[in-house]
Order: C-alpha cells, then structure tokens, then sequence
C-alpha cells in the first residue's frame, strides 16, 4: 500500500494546514495511509504528544481514516523528517513551500545547488510535493 507522509508544526500554523489538507487529498485519490509527523525539537521542547498531534489534526479535519500520528524528538528538523521518511518506507512526502526553503539552507552547506526534491529522491526514493500555502 502506498504511504504518504506529512511533517507539521505544533500547533498547526496556517502552513501546516495547507500541507495536511494537500497530503489528505493525495492520500484520498491514491487510496493510500497516512502518517501525519511532528518533530519536538531537543533545544526549543513544547513536550508535544502523539494524542495532542492527533487531536489538533482531527479538529481541523475530522477524524482521518488509515492515519498514524507520529512525534519524535529530535535536534535537526530535517534530519528526523528524512529519518522517519526512510525508516517508513515512504512513497510520497508532502513538505511545505517553507519547510523546502529550510531544507535548501541545509543542503547549500553541502552542495552548490540544493534541489530539494531531487535530493530527497535520490536519497529516499519517493516523489516529493512541494506545497505552497498562499
């Protein structure tokens, strides 16, 4: 079965919600599960819990069939993304026009020209979707 995996904020910000509802709907269309994640950075900790995710997600959008609500800790938010994308086996990951932007700093310490998606595929080997909020 396809899986499809969205890294969020918490509390969701107006970003997060663009991107969740975009990962929903490819989800939907590709009948495929979910898996909604949050990084509880080490440094900055708001002690966030899967439920707390999960009860955040269904206010906005109901309650979300074949979902799983992750939280890991973790010092680099785009390391614990690529960690969970890679343990997880995912297909496709739905990232944010910002989280892209904060990826692309990262990456230009160790290449010239980051490409996000190109990165992430030839790392992960899933489709990357680049969702932009306004």
């Amino acid at each position: 079965m396809t899986l499809v995996v969205v890294p969020v904020r918490y509390p969701l910000s107006s970003h997060s919600k663009a991107t969740l509802e975009e990962a929903i709907r490819v989800a939907e269309e590709r009948d495929a599960e979910l898996t909604v994640f949050h990084v509880d950075l080490y440094q900055d900790s708001h002690g966030v819990t899967r439920t707390a995710l999960k009860r955040a997600v269904e206010r906005e959008f109901g309650r979300l069939p074949r979902t799983r609500y992750v939280v890991r800790r973790g010092f680099l938010v785009e390391e614990a993304i690529l960690e969970e994308v890679a343990a997880e086996g995912a297909d496709i990951v739905v990232i944010g026009s910002k989280q892209a932007g904060r990826w692309r700093r990262m990456l230009r310490k160790f290449l010239d020209d980051p490409d996000v998606e190109s990165f992430l595929r030839g790392k992960l080997d899933c489709t990357v979707i680049t969702v932009r909020a306004d």
